[in-house]
């Protein structure tokens, strides 16, 4: 048994101004046009990405050393305010690649919703503002929506070796829930027209996945 991974202790910053961590060791932003597909409405998305479509959506940045299980991956996500439609800006979403990983998500600024969704749909809608804090259980997908008017950040944190899997995002086009503006100039859950539920088969692959 070894005590040691090689690894040294790392300090780092996170700026609550910038909204950075400094330094990071990777980080990556998601031009609008790039998240084609993850809108209901697909008409509106279109409209506004011909004016919108090179404009940052959002970024993240990492404190990320290995892929070792023993290893935290730590981030900060910044979203951009606006709407598609009716629909909030939001991130792709995702479920771990090894899906018995957990994460907390931590709220840094703005005002957010990390929408949650088990394998079976049941959805959890998780209101975040400043101070806020949420633990997303292993089998839960989840994404960040911005539903207010400035940048909504969050600071996360889940093990090195978890992954990221977006095509069960696509392949359910979405989550069954959508994050919408309601008449009080607020956010409400309305079903998503276009959502395909999950087999079972489906879902013990995904269950299954995590033994390998």
């Amino acid at each position: 048994m070894t005590l040691s991974n090689g690894l040294s202790p790392f300090l780092t910053f996170v700026n609550p101004e910038t909204l950075q961590i400094q330094p990071n060791t990777s980080g990556y932003k998601k031009y609008f046009r790039e998240l084609s597909g993850i809108y209901a409405d697909e008409t509106a998305f279109h409209g506004l990405a011909e004016t919108f479509g090179n404009a940052v959506a959002y970024r993240v940045d990492e404190a990320r050393f290995s892929d070792q299980a023993s290893d935290l991956i730590t981030g900060i996500s910044v979203l951009e305010p606006g709407k598609v439609g009716q629909e909030f800006f939001m991130t792709r979403g995702h479920l771990h690649q090894r899906a018995d990983r957990p994460e907390t998500y931590y709220c840094l600024a703005g005002h957010g919703i990390l929408l949650l969704e088990s394998l079976a749909g049941e959805i959890k809608a998780m209101e975040m503002r400043p101070g806020s804090l949420v633990y997303v259980p292993p089998f839960w997908l989840h994404r960040s929506v911005n539903v207010g008017e400035t940048v909504f950040a969050t600071l996360f944190s889940y093990p090195a070796d978890a992954g990221q899997d977006f095509e069960i995002v696509r392949q359910a086009k979405g989550f069954r829930q959508l994050v919408v503006s309601n008449a009080n100039g607020g956010w409400t859950l309305a079903p998503n027209p276009h959502y395909r539920p999950r087999t079972a088969e489906e879902i013990r692959v995904y269950v299954a996945r995590t033994q390998s």
